[in-house]
């Protein structure tokens, strides 16, 4: 089974870029293969992996709700859908990604969406790791047949608006079947030094800060360019923080 790496946090906080380094970490180190996970309906990673989507796990749904019955002579539903997704997935030597795209529209999604899972519960089997981008509602990791997260990243910036939403999700993680074996918070585009009210609320919440990115102005200079931070330099101060990351909270 894969070790399954997760982020969560209000958008606009950083939270795919720090993936997108992460994924980068993974594959530089020849901790491969990696399966890359877009499950924020805004799917971004793919954009910051220098990768253009054209097919969304949501717009196989969907599609295949307006017309159920146009499954091809000699094949069931289930085999189908599965050959759907298999050609979703995108291929890349460094790591593969899925997409999940758009969110359900009106209608009962169960039978869909127990296949969909079901497979990429098998599918994930392949790979090393797993590095999932969430939505704040962690809706696709709530929904997965395993339940297991191996780490949990809760991604904000400097802000208290930012540490707020990381302690709802918190607090939601207590509904939602998932086992999590290790959380904390990596806070972005941070001083070196966090004041007394930030690091006060991050004690509220009960979690540990793992890290922190600093302000890295390459990091808008390759989205302005849209490279894809894959080839960032190893001196970013961004690729430098997330290399201290994931040697400290995932060395394995």
């Amino acid at each position: 089974m894969s070790k399954v790496i997760a982020f969560a946090g209000k958008g606009g906080v950083g939270k795919t870029t720090v993936a997108a380094l992460v994924i980068r970490h993974l594959s530089k180190n020849g901790k491969m293969p990696v399966l890359a996970v877009d499950a924020d309906p805004n799917s971004n990673l793919g954009e910051t992996l220098g990768i253009d989507v054209t097919t969304t796990i949501g717009d196989i749904r969907e599609n295949f709700m307006r017309d159920p019955q146009g499954v091809p002579s000699g094949m069931d539903k289930a085999n189908y859908l599965e050959l759907l997704v298999e050609q979703a997935l995108i291929e890349k030597p460094a790591f593969d990604l899925l997409v999940m795209g758009r969110q359900e529209g009106q209608g009962c999604y169960c039978m869909v969406n127990n296949i969909l899972n079901n497979f990429t519960e098998r599918l994930m089997k392949n790979y090393r790791y797993m590095v999932v981008d969430n939505e704040a509602g962690m809706e696709h990791l709530s929904r997965r047949t395993s339940g297991q997260v191996d780490t949990l990243y809760l991604v904000t910036d400097y802000s208290l608006r930012g540490l707020r939403a990381l302690r709802r999700i918190n607090e939601m993680l207590l509904s939602l079947k998932l086992k999590v074996e290790d959380s904390g918070i990596i806070v972005t585009r941070a001083p070196e030094t966090l004041n007394e009210a930030f690091l006060a609320e991050v004690e509220e919440i009960g979690l540990p800060i793992v890290g922190i990115i600093p302000d890295d102005h390459s990091l808008l200079d390759f989205d302005m360019e849209k490279r894809s931070l894959m080839e960032l330099p190893e001196d970013s101060p961004a690729v430098a923080a997330v290399e201290r990351i994931m040697a400290e909270t995932c060395p394995a």
